[in-house]
Formats: C-alpha cells, structure tokens, sequence
C-alpha cells in the first residue's frame, strides 16, 4: 500500500497502523513524537486504532532541543 511520510513515498503493508508505521521508523517509542494523518493529529493514546489507507498523507514532527 502506498502512502506519503513527510513528503516522500513509503510502502506499507495493508491493515498497517500508525504505531506500526512510528515503530518501522524507530519513532513508535520515544516521546516527544507527534503524527497526523491527512492533517488531522492523532493522539499517541490513539496510534494503536489508527488504521493507514492508500495515498494517506502521513505528517511525523520530532521535537529537538535546542538553545
């Protein structure tokens, strides 16, 4: 199944979920991680039901610090 992760072209399985997706990123586990799906934020309590489709736009922001 094909969809978008931060502008760039991913394959995924079907059925694949948002957690799934963050866990094949190495992202699934570490806070300061948010996703959205089509431009709608997904509570990480809410990662887990997220079911990915076709041509999903998928946003991940990683927040950094800094100074």
């Amino acid at each position: 199944m094909k969809l978008s992760v931060n502008d760039t072209p991913r394959e995924v399985k079907e059925g694949c979920t948002l957690q799934q997706l963050l866990n094949e990123l190495e992202l699934g586990t570490t806070g300061g991680t948010a996703a959205a799906v089509n431009g709608q934020v997904i509570p990480r309590k809410e990662w887990n039901e997220c079911t990915l489709h076709e041509h999903d736009d998928i946003l991940i922001i990683k927040a950094t610090q800094g100074g």
